[in-house]
């Protein structure tokens, strides 16, 4: 499918005595239409995985409990592609007030994170619309406490931003002007809500690769764009549960992701664009799946270990429960939590490490802190932990 670039250039405003040219994208939904045919495969394939994901989660598991853990480790891998070194051991070690070796601007800017991706599942899964006012308050809370917190968290920007380089007239890429940005987003907000025949998948990776080209805010573009891949599709049904998220995919090949993007803009080839994005969500439902899998095994087995512990398994159950909800815990925790003495949740931690199943990952001698190690090391992959 052959077509022109997929917006304009206008002049920006001089700064800094130089002149240059900014890129407004055309609206979605792309002219000609997306060819079918060509991401024809890749759909199938990422529609398999989707729903073999989502027989997993109904048939199998608590996803409450999984969801905890899934949405640190996207929180994780996705600040991580913006230039973070925390990993999941770290944000889990951070929020048990644990930071001992810790780089706790960076872990605190994943934390903000955390907080803006279930602020953004409490909103849709309340009947919420995926909305310019619901991107802000992600944005906002997004940017709480992080490193971006100067740069008007919450608002669409007022003044010109850019990708690589100094300056506008040096950069890689330069999005629109501020006095355009409002126009792009109300026509983005439009195509999300339209009701049309586009595939949710392909539709989903239309929005994405609109919302980075627009680039709204001062700073946080990247995380916020993905995220609205996970809210878009929870919105629209096609996830049972928030188990789907690309930043493993899209870090693995962040070179790709961003040439494949800044593709679009220069040729308007949105099939290649888009057969990526479907290869990546085929990816990570399959990985989402088989991980999953994996923890209900390991869940299955561990408690069987407890409960032959005989008349002191029902406090180690109790215990247990509470690091299948979060693996890394304090005494303290665990006392506020399971309403247990102090004494008992001591001796119930104490089991489960003999069992092999709890692990002291202290670096200090008080305040002890216990990991589940095997539930961890099932999402660690990619997130620096191994």
């Amino acid at each position: 499918m052959k077509r022109k670039a997929q917006g304009i250039l206008i002049k920006g405003s001089v700064v800094a005595g130089e002149s240059y040219m900014a890129y407004v994208p055309k609206p979605l939904p792309p002219r000609p239409a997306v060819d079918m045919e060509a991401v024809g495969r890749q759909l199938a394939r990422a529609n398999i995985a989707i729903g073999q994901l989502n027989g997993v989660i109904e048939a199998n598991l608590n996803p409450l409990i999984i969801n905890y853990m899934y949405v640190r480790k996207e929180a994780v891998l996705s600040s991580q592609i913006e230039g973070t070194q925390s990993t999941l051991d770290d944000l889990l070690r951070y929020e048990s007030e644990q930071t001992a070796g810790i780089t706790v601007d960076d872990v605190a800017e994943v934390s903000s994170y955390v907080n803006a991706l279930n602020h953004g599942l409490r909103r849709v899964e309340g009947g919420f619309p995926l909305s310019l006012r619901l991107i802000r308050e992600i944005h906002k809370i997004l940017l709480h406490n992080s490193r971006g917190r100067t740069k008007t968290p919450g608002e669409f920007r007022r003044s010109q931003n850019w990708i690589g380089g100094t300056r506008p007239s040096n950069a890689l890429f330069v999005p629109a002007p501020a006095h355009e940005v409002m126009n792009c987003l109300h026509s983005l907000e439009q195509f999300i809500h339209a009701e049309d025949n586009i595939p949710e998948l392909v539709k989903a990776a239309l929005i994405h690769q609109q919302f980075e080209t627009i680039h709204p805010f001062l700073d946080g573009n990247g995380r916020t764009g993905r995220l609205l891949i996970t809210l878009f599709l929870c919105i629209k049904g096609f996830l049972q549960s928030p188990f789907l998220y690309l930043s493993l995919f899209f870090k693995q090949h962040r070179d790709l992701y961003y040439d494949k993007l800044n593709a679009v803009r220069k040729t308007g080839n949105w099939e290649d664009w888009i057969n990526f994005f479907l290869e990546g969500i085929a990816e990570t439902a399959t990985d989402a799946k088989n991980t999953l899998l994996a923890i209900k095994k390991l869940f299955a087995v561990d408690d069987k270990k407890v409960a032959a512990l005989g008349r002191a398994a029902v406090s180690a159950k109790k215990v247990f429960a509470e690091f299948q909800q979060k693996p890394v815990l304090t005494i303290v925790e665990l006392v506020k939590r399971t309403g247990l003495a102090t004494p008992t949740a001591i001796s119930a931690v104490r089991r489960l490490i003999v069992l092999g199943i709890l692990e002291n990952i202290s670096e200090k001698k008080w305040g002890q802190l216990y990991s589940y190690k095997g539930y961890v090391d099932l999402l660690a992959p990619g997130t620096g932990n191994n």
